[in-house]
């Protein structure tokens, strides 16, 4: 009783200590209001059209800011489904096999019926051992949540939260607003701070809430702005953080560019097809998190020489992209329809089709 009584304990404090980051930023946030509001916009702004300007336009953005931070907070990361988890029967079988190889037979049994393509760097079945599950694609286990996460990007300690497919757009969304929030009163904060070192503010509380104001935004700014450049080149590229550092492994080996479809294509994956949604800080993705469209690239030797009637990666098309062997939602399939892609017997309908007509416009000339 003692043991996980203390381990309990542990874990509480260890909660507790997680919300530490929060706090801060809700404490920065809450006086950047108080400063900018009050000490700014009402002590020490004259002009009524300015004043009232500056607080209706902060005011939409602190809405914005504050809303998809809510959001990246407390949005629930995304688990597998129930098919990738093993069944009883499985978790006994595999318990049984003492042999590494003969326990990833089993686990190529399971993921055979299931939409899986990344590999582990030597080839085995991506497993977890502590969720019990079968790994689906770009799927990782958080250490600090103890859970798998789908499309896990990182676990970010500014929201105590694991950011994935279930809430990145709005860590996007949270890291413009924050970064348009910092840079607006930065730039009307500007004039009153030069004020300040001109000695043209009279000698009141607000001025020293105006010097720290614009030094605190215009700091945060700085470090915003790359995080922000950084994210959206990775989703440009159609990556996650760890992808970024570590490749994805697929049957033919390593490609960085494994889940890339495009730039408008890989914008949509996250941010969805609805333009008017893109800015709002509610869920637009597409997709399920368990299964992504997947572009082959860089082919290996033996796969590319294999010869004629046999393919050893589900079927490839000429585009170079390749389907799971579950079929994708309707939204995931969107994503590809607009490039065709051509098959055999797609080629040979179309010929058929082409002698057909051939045919119709002779007898037309005879008649």
């Amino acid at each position: 009783m003692a043991p996980s009584g203390s381990r309990s304990i542990k874990k509480g404090c260890q909660r507790v200590l997680y919300w530490i980051p929060v706090l801060f930023i809700a404490l920065i946030v809450a006086w950047s209001y108080y400063a900018y509001v009050l000490q700014l916009c009402i002590e020490s702004i004259e002009g009524i059209a300015e004043k009232v300007i500056y607080l209706l336009v902060y005011h939409v953005i602190f809405i914005m800011f504050v809303w998809a931070y809510w959001q990246t907070i407390f949005t629930r990361p995304m688990n597998p489904l129930k098919e990738f988890h093993l069944s009883y029967s499985d978790k006994e079988l595999l318990e049984r096999e003492d042999r590494g190889e003969s326990q990833q037979e089993i686990l190529r049994r399971i993921a055979k019926d299931l939409p899986i393509c990344t590999r582990t760097n030597s080839g085995a079945i991506r497993f977890c051992d502590r969720c019990q599950l079968l790994k689906p694609d770009r799927c990782h286990h958080c250490s600090v949540c103890d859970k798998c996460i789908l499309k896990m990007d990182h676990h970010c300690p500014w929201v105590n939260n694991c950011v994935g497919f279930a809430n990145y757009k709005f860590f996007m969304l949270f890291l413009a607003y924050s970064l348009l929030y910092c840079l607006f009163i930065t730039a009307t904060d500007l004039q009153y701070f030069i004020k300040f070192w001109l000695n043209g503010l009279p000698d009141t509380q607000a001025k020293f809430h105006i010097l720290f104001l614009f030094f605190s935004a215009s700091t945060f700014s700085v470090s915003l702005a790359s995080l922000m450049t950084y994210h959206c080149w990775l989703v440009c590229k159609n990556r996650s953080t760890l992808e970024a550092v570590r490749s994805p492994v697929f049957r033919h080996g390593t490609d960085k560019n494994g889940f890339s479809l495009g730039l408008s294509k890989n914008f949509r994956q996250v941010f969805g097809d609805e333009v008017k949604y893109w800015p709002i800080p509610i869920f637009s993705g597409l997709g399920d998190g368990c299964s992504f469209p997947a572009c082959l690239v860089n082919l290996d030797v033996e796969q590319a020489a294999s010869p004629t009637g046999s393919t050893p990666i589900n079927k490839i098309a000429a585009d170079g992209r390749q389907f799971p062997s579950k079929p994708l939602r309707e939204s995931q399939s969107r994503l590809l329809t607009s490039t065709p892609s051509w098959t055999e017997s797609d080629i040979a309908t179309d010929k058929d089709r082409k002698g057909a007509s051939n045919q119709a416009m002779t007898i037309e000339h005879e008649a």
